[in-house]
């Protein structure tokens, strides 16, 4: 069956040896241009004569390794996080594949600059930083015509999607315009870390407006003008945007990121059956902390069931920690009461108890009054401190964006109740972090179990090592996401984002927790992508939300690598021009 081009300027076809190769429909100055087909110095001397690059490259022809090798020293010698942060951008937007062949080199090193902590600065700075348009931008001005701006979009065939509203980005809140920055960054990681192809991969801003007072006041702001759409205008604008990609790309995936707790769930709710969709900061969040409670859980002889949790923070993270924790006890054959009873989340007001309002979110959480009755407590409401020490409480995870949250006091709590208790300062950047994690490991003597949510080193005491493990999300939504694509799901069902969860548990427990670690590192991210795309196909499979059924009689592990995007250069043709004419996308 003939399909049509990845996109209007090129295409990947296949010689009759079996061997890739690129089909251009541009020559010149334009191709070096185009960010995925340009080579630059690594064109080949038969290509600049066919291509139309004769002179317009230097004479000396490079391999992808000394071209990586040369942009390598480049990023060496930046100054600081966000200049590396920029340059890194600058050469994703002129050469994105020696962009993946660098990351994929120096994955743990770079890690950081394209995602938390430095993406952070990235978004705050974004307007004044601007330099190239990436994905698509929807707003006021535009929503109206939604289905004429996918069609500006040069990829034929999206499948995943990272749409951000902006409207809670990491621990610093409503960044209007700049969170397209994140999205950019999560799809590099879906990419080099997940294996999804970049011919497929799109970011999206939702630009509903802002509330922050000095973006709408700075001269350089880049988006729209206006308070924040709410209510029925904000779902109005998001029925439009998913009506319009559902119609060119009925087959991509949308997560949904950063999107404000009063309306994240509802939002998932509305369009997860629609197309399939996630919210990675509920569900990816809730994931990648069980699975790292299952670890830790795991590296001192007990069970998940044999914990009970405090969980500061009760927002999209707050919440997604709270129902994945929940599910994992209730698989360990608990009760939907005593799972409950076992799990105690507090806002900023304190304790989640009965006799206070609250959103419809948080209600499942909510402990019964007769659950605190015999507590002496100051107030109505339990602090953080009280609860840890009514509960006893062996497990602390902060979602709170609260820095400091988990002192001195907090921490010498939980070492009451446990020999090793378990503390994660999971808020994002570094600088909303609860705890530094040598502050912790000092204040309990050495005893805690550490997962940060941003990266920090290995903590020294008293000459010996302690690992601080990275409950990063990036072990859950590559893998999650890759393999929705490849099953084509109908839906990312709750099961398949478990089983995420669990996948990432064992992979560590196989390979790391001898050696003390409850997360893995970083460089080994795409085969932890691996092991979890098998199970979330696996899962597809069994409860009928995948529609590639023919799957299920695959060596899954075997064709997924077969098909994990790696950076490479491809030989480059010319092809007829006039067949980007009739195409989406083509101005």
């Amino acid at each position: 069956m003939k399909r049509d081009p990845i996109s209007p300027y090129f295409d990947i076809k296949t010689d009759a040896e079996g061997q890739e190769y690129m089909e251009v429909y541009l020559e010149g100055i334009a191709l070096l241009r185009l960010v995925l087909s340009n080579k630059g110095t690594a064109f080949t001397e038969d290509e600049r004569v066919a291509l139309g690059l004769d002179g317009l490259l230097p004479p000396q022809v490079n391999t992808l390794e000394q071209q990586v090798e040369r942009v390598y020293r480049g990023f060496l010698r930046e100054p600081d996080p966000i200049a590396k942060y920029q340059y890194l951008r600058a050469l994703q937007e002129r050469a994105e594949t020696l962009f993946y062949a660098l990351l994929e080199r120096h994955l743990e090193e770079m890690m950081p600059i394209i995602y938390t902590p430095t993406v952070g600065q990235a978004v705050q700075q974004f307007s004044h930083l601007y330099q190239s348009p990436r994905g698509l931008s929807f707003s006021p001005l535009n929503i109206d015509r939604a289905s004429g701006v996918v069609r500006n979009f040069p990829w034929n065939d999206v499948r995943m999607i990272v749409a951000t509203d902006s409207s809670a980005i990491l621990g610093i809140g409503d960044q209007g315009y700049g969170g397209l920055a994140i999205a950019i960054g999560k799809l590099a990681i879906y990419t080099i870390g997940g294996g999804v192809n970049p011919f497929h991969t799109m970011p999206v801003k939702l630009d509903v407006g802002t509330d922050r007072l000095e973006l709408l006041n700075d001269e350089f702001y880049l988006g729209v003008r206006q308070r924040r759409l709410r209510g029925e205008r904000y779902l109005a604008f998001l029925d439009k945007f998913v009506k319009a990609i559902h119609g060119r790309w009925p087959r991509a995936v949308i997560q949904w990121e950063d999107l404000s707790k009063d309306v994240a769930f509802t939002v998932l709710e509305r369009y997860r059956k629609q197309l399939p969709s996630f919210n990675d900061d509920i569900q990816g969040t809730g994931a990648v902390a069980l699975a790292g409670l299952l670890s830790a859980s795991r590296l001192k002889g007990e069970t998940l069931s044999e914990q009970r949790i405090v969980i500061l923070g009760a927002g999209a993270g707050g919440i997604g920690v709270a129902w994945a924790i929940t599910q994992g006890l209730l698989r360990e054959g608990l009760s939907p009461e005593e799972a409950r009873d076992r799990v105690c989340v507090l806002d900023s007001r304190g304790l989640l108890v009965e006799g206070r309002s609250f959103e419809p979110y948080k209600q499942p959480f909510v402990q019964p009054r007769k659950n605190i009755a015999d507590w002496r407590i100051a107030n109505d409401i339990p602090t953080l401190l009280e609860t840890i020490e009514h509960t006893r409480a062996t497990a602390l995870l902060g979602l709170s964006g609260q820095t400091g949250a988990f002192n001195h006091p907090v921490v010498q709590a939980m070492t009451r109740n446990a020999a090793r208790p378990i503390i994660f300062p999971l808020s994002n950047p570094t600088s909303a972090c609860e705890a530094l994690p040598e502050d912790i490991l000092d204040w309990s003597e050495g005893r805690a179990i550490i997962a940060a949510g941003s990266p920090f080193p290995d903590v020294e005491r008293d000459g010996q090592l302690y690992p601080v493990g990275q409950g990063n999300n990036a072990f859950i939504f590559p893998g999650l996401g890759f393999g929705t694509i490849l099953a084509e799901c109908r839906e990312v069902t709750d099961a398949m984002v478990l089983e995420a969860a669990y996948a990432l548990a064992e992979y560590t427990a196989a390979a790391h927790l001898k050696a003390g670690r409850i997360y893995p590192p970083i460089s080994e991210l795409r085969e932890v992508s691996i092991r979890v795309a098998v199970r979330v196909i696996t899962q597809a499979l069994a409860e009928g939300s995948a529609t590639k059924t023919d799957l299920a009689k695959r060596d899954l592990d075997a064709y997924l690598r077969a098909r994990f995007w790696k950076p490479r250069y491809l030989p480059i043709v010319r092809g007829d021009h006039t067949a980007m004419i009739d195409h989406p996308g083509y101005p």
